[in-house]
C-alpha cells in the first residue's frame, strides 16, 4: 500500500510519503514514490505517486525523457501548474492503456503534483486515474493519495491556510505515523519536503529510515499526549442526565 499528502498553506508546500511497496511475511519491498524535477529559480515541481507500480514507474520515466528529448509538450516548458497537472493525466491515461484491462488486475495510478512556476503563485493538484485532476481548498488545504483514511483526523484538526511550514511539515508526519500505526503495509522510508513561497528551490527534503530516532521519538511524543489528553476527559467532561 502507499500514503503520500500534500499541503498547500500561505507560506508554501509540504510534501510526505512512504516509500512500502509490499508488505507481508516474507517479502517487503521499498520504492521511493517522492519525485523532483525543475530549474533553480525558475520553475520546480514535486509528484507524489500511488497505485500500479508498473504505471507510476512508466508516467515518471515518460516525463524525464520528454525532458532530456525536449519534446514539444513537457514539464520544462508547460506555463502553468494546470497545465501541467493537465500533461500528467494524459500521460497517466496513455500508459495504463498500454497494459490494456484485467478483471484481476488494476493498472490504476493516482498522482499529486505540487509547486510552483516562475510569476505565479504555489500550487497543488490531485491527478486521478481518470487523467482530470482537482485542486484543494480553503477549508481541506491538503490532498491524499494512497490509504489516506487513518491519517485524515489530524489534518482536519490542525490545517488551516495561516498554517506555517513547520507546523504543517510536523501534522504530515503525525498523519503519517497514525497511518504506519494502523496499516502495516505502509511504511519508512519516510519522505518529507518542505517547500517556501517563491524559493525555487527542493533543498529542504528528508529521508527518514526505518529505526530512524526522530520517527521513534516523534510515535512516542504523540502517543503519550494522545493518552494523556484522553485521560483529562473524565475530568472536563460530565456525563448528562437522564
Amino acid at each position: 500500500m502507499t500514503y503520500c499528502v500534500a499541503i498547500a498553506v500561505n507560506d508554501g508546500l509540504v510534501f510526505t510519503s512512504d516509500s512500502r511497496t509490499n508488505a507481508g511475511v516474507d517479502q517487503i519491498s521499498t520504492y521511493s514514490k517522492m519525485h523532483q524535477f525543475g530549474i533553480p529559480g525558475m520553475r520546480q515541481f514535486v509528484i507524489l505517486s500511488a497505485g500500479n507500480l508498473a504505471t507510476t514507474q512508466g508516467v515518471i520515466k515518460k516525463l524525464e525523457m520528454d525532458i532530456k528529448e525536449g519534446a514539444a509538450l513537457n514539464l520544462m516548458s508547460v506555463s502553468s501548474m494546470d497545465d501541467a497537472a493537465d500533461y500528467l493525466g494524459q500521460i497517466n491515461l496513455a500508459q495504463q492503456s498500454k497494459y490494456g484491462s484485467s478483471s484481476n488486475v488494476s493498472y490504476e495510478a493516482s498522482f499529486i503534483i505540487g509547486g510552483q512556476i516562475k510569476n505565479s503563485a504555489p500550487s497543488l493538484f490531485l491527478v486521478y486515474p481518470q487523467g482530470n485532476h482537482i485542486a484543494p481548498s480553503e477549508t481541506t488545504p491538503y490532498l491524499q493519495i494512497g490509504e489516506s483514511k487513518y491519517g485524515k483526523p489530524i489534518l482536519d484538526r490542525i490545517l488551516a491556510p495561516d498554517t506555517d511550514l513547520e507546523t504543517a511539515a510536523l501534522c504530515a508526519l503525525v498523519s503519517m505515523d497514525s497511518t504506519m500505526r494502523s496499516n502495516l503495509t505502509v511504511g519508512p522510508p519516510i519522505e518529507s519536503l518542505v517547500y517556501s513561497s517563491d524559493s525555487f528551490s527542493l533543498d529542504q527534503h528528508h529521508k527518514l529510515n526505518e529505526g530512524s530516532n526522530f520517527l521513534r521519538e516523534l510515535n512516542v511524543a504523540w502517543d503519550s499526549r494522545l493518552r494523556e489528553a484522553f485521560s483529562k476527559l473524565s475530568s472536563t467532561l460530565t456525563w448528562p442526565s437522564n
